[in-house]
């Protein structure tokens, strides 16, 4: 699957970069998000505005890829701000679900957000399909960002960064479904190591490394293993390179916003 794929505006194909002074709107109302968008953004001297500052509502998920709703939040916002505007869509890829909950990960929090609810509905189904050893219970956690302009040119940036899905969960740190969640290469969850070792690796830290090598000119206090344009899918199922992600495991009439 491509990392960059790239959408031209209206009467314009040519490549758009963002400098320092420019002003961004941030298109996601999740408080998790908003503080590690805040993290990674501080080194490079844009002036951020958050979307619900504007005023500007949530469009409701529609698509059925990270890409497809990534880009639909980002176009919204742009369009509505009439600036540039960035938006990310995410969630947990476990393979022995067959990718749910995927783009559905925030919706099997239900509309309170109960995340202790939605993993221990992953756990269960888990145990359902036999997914009891570590070899079973490979995940990746994806991450799309989409920068999109008032006219809507856009372009899209994926990261990943696979793991294992434990039980039961652990730490206090992090947000969704981080606590049961250990990334490759390390003991401790995401939700127990420190902000500043997530975003070392995280696929959220990944996919803004690809946007800030593409739109503000270079890396700045980017991971090193994020630097490249593309990035080997460690853990990924056989033909998981697709464009799309199946449409699994949505509940009846779930329009709840992402995690």
């Amino acid at each position: 699957m491509p990392d960059l794929l790239v959408s031209p505006g209206r009467g314009s194909a040519a490549p758009r970069l963002l400098a320092a002074g420019d002003r961004l709107v941030v298109a996601t109302h999740n408080r998790g998000k908003l503080k590690e968008f805040a993290t990674l953004l501080a080194p490079h001297g844009l002036s951020v505005v958050i979307a619900s500052d504007l005023g500007l509502p949530e469009p409701e998920e529609t698509g059925t890829t990270f890409e497809d709703n990534a880009r639909l939040k980002a176009i919204a916002a742009a369009e509505a701000a009439k600036m540039p505007a960035l938006a990310d869509d995410s969630g947990v890829v476990v393979d022995a679900l067959g990718g749910d909950p995927g783009v559905y990960s925030a919706r099997w929090a239900g509309p309170e957000k109960d995340f202790k609810a939605a993993m221990a509905k992953v756990e269960e189904l888990l145990i359902a399909r036999g997914a009891t050893t570590p070899e079973r219970r490979s995940a990746r956690f994806v991450a799309v960002l989409c920068l999109a302009f008032p006219d809507g040119a856009n372009e899209l940036f994926r990261g990943e960064v696979a793991g294992t899905m434990i039980w039961p969960p652990r730490g206090t740190g992090g947000f969704g479904y981080d606590p049961m969640f250990v990334p490759e290469g390390m003991t401790r969850t995401f939700a127990e190591i420190t902000a500043e070792e997530k975003h070392a690796v995280s696929h959220r830290a990944r996919a803004f490394a690809r946007f800030a090598e593409a739109k503000l000119g270079g890396l700045r206090g980017a991971p090193p293993s994020a630097t490249g344009t593309k990035e080997k899918r460690r853990g990924a199922p056989p033909g998981a390179t697709g464009t799309k992600e199946k449409r699994r495991g949505a509940p009846p009439g779930a329009t709840g916003t992402k995690e």
